[in-house]
């Protein structure tokens, strides 16, 4: 028994106020009114966590004077002591005349081996050279690794003739969680039904659920996975102004996001002349900005990412180099039902990277194109989460596992190979730990998870089928009920309706065939005759500066008129004109083997009798009418089922390769064979 599933659960919508007023009972001084931090974040070009530090520092309360007194309080903390880029120098000049001054800013620390010691640079105030004491370096080691967002205290001593700087650093601050107690937020957490859990974590971001839909909040919701899951692999892509990478730019200080261009190998992974880890090995979350633009210096750049994405792990010289950081894609596509029937939905990516291998080693993809652009009222002005808070939940979460939670309940269908296995369990695993921390999650909570996890992979997949043909067969995933047996099916919502071959007549003249394109890959073709009274004269378009496709066409237009009496006596050939007009459907360049198909448009278009509906016809001939087997013939008939064909044409020569065809594709279709190219007319029109 099976069934049709939508991947997203209908969860009723809870009040904002009722959220409100539960965390600050289960979560007090560990929760922000999400406006505060968008009146400051105006004002101040610092990440939303080191703001929202401040705000639950003084304002992490729900009482109004208490907030106005506690804005106050952080509005002059900004003002005093954060570093405003353009007034670095007269932030100098304080230290100097009052020897010391407390700072925010973001500091960054490197050995500097010659002098062995450790010297500070402090982003917006241009120090680069401050000391610091080995002590505070080995306390936050993340200083050495990019840097942390911090309250210093910074010093300043001149003597005539010393070689270091004049600047020292003491009492660092950073601006994080000084601990973290899980089990508090668990207990917390049992407050809260999964619906209001959801709609919490998205306010955490800075996002009001009330605004999107239930589809749209699961998209948003997958976006932090890569912050509780090691070694999570997901891509994004969708309009411009959907926010897409917002959350790895501004909700955590343990990932980063790289806008496009180019990068190294050394800086991205391993650097062998220092012997340094790169990026992987330093943030949690390392998020790729407009993946059009990405572009490696190294030549075996994409290569070693491909290593690292699949395994967690690369050789860099003699060195295998461990690291869990998640890996995120996120750009921008338009047009995405255009996208769907002429080519795939990874199309933005570089041509360096379309490749089926590097795709296969993503867990996910986020139809970006479901979540609306961003407006005003989208942001909330409710109560959640700090986001340093929800940062350090996250991390902490990447310690535990609960990628065992299908097996409790489910089983998963058999078209999933090894590695959609391992992507839907990390999906899953990393929803869950989101959803349900504590690991109190029932069957119906791993389901919702489990449906939707198996949507992600599957529209991966889908763009592999594309790219990489019949090696991506298996894209029908389901999963099995192990207490009732029943499998239910998930399907891919844009995969669904507006087939290339529709199920409306053609005219007569019209037929779809598939054949290889100057570009060497497969792809749908719409042949178009106009037939009017004249001389037997043939003219062509669509076909560009192809030569090899005219010269097709010719051919079948002799053989047309030659044999043309076979068909029906009533067929004057020189009593009319034909034009005949290609057109891609699949943008793959006009096809060489499409002589037998335009022989048969000739016959529909002068005897005004149209093909049967959804039918492909395969195969070619030569100029004597000798039948050419299809080639290809699996990746063929995927072609014809995506694009919506129901009946096939084969020629019987082609019947031997039918043994390479999976039985549930071939099923799919009516299926009729001929032996010659009369035969052929005839079967196309529906004449025994």
């Amino acid at each position: 028994m099976s069934s049709l599933t939508s991947p997203s659960p209908t969860i009723s919508e809870p009040s904002g106020s009722s959220i409100d007023d539960l965390l600050n009972r289960h979560f007090a001084g560990k929760v922000v009114r999400k406006d505060l931090t968008k009146l400051l974040k105006e004002g101040a070009n610092v990440p939303v966590y080191v703001l929202e530090y401040l705000l639950g520092m003084y304002c992490a309360s729900d009482d109004e004077a208490t907030i106005r007194d506690g804005m106050e309080n952080v509005k002059r903390i900004l003002s005093e002591n954060y570093v405003r880029p353009d007034e670095a120098e007269k932030v100098k000049s304080k230290i100097r005349e009052r020897g010391s001054y407390k700072v925010i800013d973001k500091v960054t620390v490197r050995l500097n081996e010659k002098r062995d010691i450790y010297e500070a640079l402090l982003s917006n105030l241009g120090v680069k050279d401050a000391s610091i004491s080995s002590s505070d370096v080995k306390k936050y080691e993340k200083l050495l690794a990019g840097g942390i967002w911090s309250i210093v205290t910074i010093h300043y001593f001149f003597e005539e003739g010393q070689k270091k700087s004049p600047f020292s650093i003491s009492d660092i601050k950073p601006i994080q969680m000084p601990n973290m107690d899980m089990g508090e937020l668990f207990e917390g957490r049992k407050a809260f039904s999964e619906s209001e859990w959801l709609d919490v974590l998205l306010r955490s971001t800075g996002m009001e659920p009330s605004h999107f839909n239930e589809r749209a909040k699961w998209h948003l919701l997958t976006r932090l996975v890569p912050f509780v899951e090691n070694n999570y692999n997901v891509c994004e892509l969708g309009p411009k102004g959907t926010g897409k990478s917002h959350v790895y730019k501004e909700c955590s200080p343990n990932s980063i996001l790289i806008s496009g261009g180019q990068t190294t190998v050394a800086n991205l992974f391993y650097n062998m002349s220092s012997r340094a880890v790169g990026l992987v090995g330093l943030w949690d979350v390392v998020a790729f900005d407009e993946v059009a633009g990405i572009s490696f210096k190294d030549k075996d750049g994409v290569q070693i990412m491909k290593d690292f994405m699949a395994s967690g792990s690369f050789a860099r010289g003699r060195d295998a180099v461990a690291a869990s950081a998640s890996m995120v894609f996120v750009g921008n596509i338009s047009n995405v039902d255009n996208l769907i029937k002429t080519s795939h939905l990874l199309a933005p990516f570089p041509e360096v990277m379309i490749d089926s291998a590097f795709f296969d080693r993503f867990h996910a993809y986020i139809p970006g194109w479901e979540i609306p652009k961003m407006r005003p009222e989208f942001f909330t002005n409710r109560f959640g989460l700090i986001t340093d808070y929800l940062a350090e939940y996250m991390r902490e979460m990447r310690k535990r596992n609960f990628s065992d939670a299908i097996d409790r309940y489910f089983k998963l269908g058999n078209n999933l190979n090894q590695r959609d296995t391992i992507a839907v369990k990390r999906t899953v695993s990393g929803l869950l730990k989101l959803l349900h921390p504590g690991g109190d999650f029932d069957k119906e909570a791993v389901r919702r998870c489990l449906a939707y996890a198996l949507e992600g992979r599957r529209r991966v997949k889908e763009q592999l089928k594309k790219i990489g043909g019949m090696e991506f067969f298996d894209v029908h995933f389901s999963y099995i009920d192990q207490e009732t047996l029943e499998e239910t099916f998930v399907p891919v919502p844009e995969q669904g309706g507006g087939k290339l071959i529709s199920d409306s007549a053609l005219s007569p003249g019209a037929l779809h065939t598939i054949a290889t394109g100057a570009g060497g890959h497969l792809g749908l073709y719409r042949i178009e005759t106009q037939t009017t009274a004249g001389s037997g004269k043939l003219t062509t378009s669509g076909l560009g500066s192809n030569a090899g496709s005219r010269e097709a066409l010719k051919v079948a237009f002799d053989y047309f008129k030659a044999n043309g009496q076979r068909i029906s006596s009533g067929i004057r050939v020189n009593d009319h004109d034909f034009h005949l007009h290609m057109v891609e459907l699949h943008n793959t360049g006009a096809p060489r083997a499409i002589t037998l198909a335009g022989f048969v448009a000739y016959c529909s278009g002068v005897l005004k009798r149209p093909l049967q509906s959804q039918m492909a016809v395969l195969g070619d001939m030569s100029l004597g009418g000798n039948i050419v087997p299809v080639e290809n013939l699996a990746e063929c008939l995927q072609v014809a089922f995506d694009a919506g064909a129901k009946r096939i044409l084969l020629p019987m020569a082609s019947a031997v390769d039918i043994a390479t065809v999976p039985a549930e594709l071939f099923t799919k279709f009516q299926t009729s064979f001929y032996a010659d190219p009369v035969d052929a007319v005839f079967k196309a029109m529906g004449i025994d």
